[in-house]
């Protein structure tokens, strides 16, 4: 090999050493970030229940698309279920599992315990005393049905207004302590006596169907209480009041109130009869829920949705707007406001 050749092959050495020398060094791929588990039980109302366990998914559904979490549920066929799919969301390490309704309580307080390490929420229920690794979500809607009550006794033609529950128990007799006594301030400050039918909060006696299914028992007791006089009925028991609104919308002249959520939305078919729906949040609950375990703050206790950080509200009074007198409505805000600063008194 001639020294020209040999020259040419060291320079072409040297610069290829020189070339690779220069090239940024290979950046590391950096491991893709563990998304949160959000996982949520329903109770034997099903996913789609336009109620509790439809407005809870949303929650999870705003937080996988607005903070990137992953989100999963399992449905419950019937109350065996229940410990039965938190074992099987136990098994898949969720970060939080979200159970519905009162029903899930003893199963969630015993997985709870079993693995003090596994976050938990539990919607509309909470534990005294507190359960460390289990949120309770819960809401003060005796608030909302408050300002409820108030409207349907200005708005009221015959001079009573209805209501029942499905059981009797805390979260559902609220609704109607609330109501009632929303009612009852009515009558303080306007010099009239509107009379509730169904519920008194003084004697927490009432009116029951002792169900949340039952639509035929829904319209039975939608039209007692018409036959009574009552031309507004709110009913706290879930599907059960699909049943009255059906008797309302036949009868004609009477109107509903809904509760938990807006009934226009929910119930679309009864929106020309539905003056305005007493709403707990669950869905903010949920999402907040969810943002505190990707914040690290997450605790257990009790979470209470109020008037005061939106938690509760009434719904908006849609195509019956102008049944709802301007002076009315302009009370609400200060009522609103007296509720929240503790001047005005919502339970019994």
């Amino acid at each position: 090999m001639s020294k020209k050749v040999t020259l040419v092959l060291a320079v072409l050495v040297v610069a290829s050493l020189l070339l690779a020398a220069c090239q940024p060094a290979a950046t590391p791929t950096a491991a893709p970030e563990k998304k949160i588990k959000a996982c949520q039980i329903t109770d034997t109302g099903g996913i789609d229940d336009r109620s509790f366990n439809a407005t809870s998914w949303k929650g999870v559904e705003d937080a996988v698309k607005e903070l990137g979490v992953e989100g999963k549920y399992l449905e419950s066929q019937q109350q065996t279920d229940y410990e039965k799919n938190i074992n099987a969301f136990l098994e898949e390490k969720c970060d939080l599992i979200i159970t519905v309704g009162f029903l899930l309580g003893d199963a969630t307080k015993a997985a709870a315990e079993a693995n003090p390490t596994q976050k938990f929420a539990i919607v509309d229920f909470a534990y005294d005393p507190k359960i460390d690794n289990v949120l309770g979500l819960t809401f003060d809607t005796d608030e909302a049905a408050f300002l409820a009550g108030y409207v349907a006794a200005a708005v009221t033609k015959t001079g009573k207004v209805g209501t029942f529950g499905g059981i009797q128990i805390p979260t559902v007799t609220i609704f109607m302590d609330g109501f009632s006594m929303g009612v009852k301030y009515y009558n303080e400050k306007n010099g009239t006596n509107v009379e509730v039918l169904g519920w008194d909060p003084a004697t927490q006696t009432g009116l029951f169907t002792g169900n949340f299914e039952s639509t035929d028992d829904g319209r039975t007791m939608g039209e007692t209480l018409m036959d009574e006089g009552a031309d507004i009925i709110m009913p706290v028991a879930g599907p059960v009041g699909l049943g009255t609104a059906a008797a309302l919308k036949e009868r004609g002249n009477a109107y509903l109130i809904g509760v938990d959520v807006d009934w226009k939305v929910s119930a679309p078919d009864y929106k020309d009869i539905t003056l305005t729906s007493v709403e707990k949040k669950m869905d903010k609950a949920v999402f907040d829920a969810i943002k505190a375990v990707i914040d690290g703050t997450f605790a257990g206790g009790t979470y209470v949705g109020t008037l005061e950080n939106g938690g509760v509200g009434i719904a908006d009074f849609g195509t019956l707007d102008s049944m709802v007198p301007e002076k009315v409505k302009g009370e609400l805000d200060a009522i609103k406001a007296d509720i929240i600063a503790g001047k005005i008194k919502t339970s019994p």
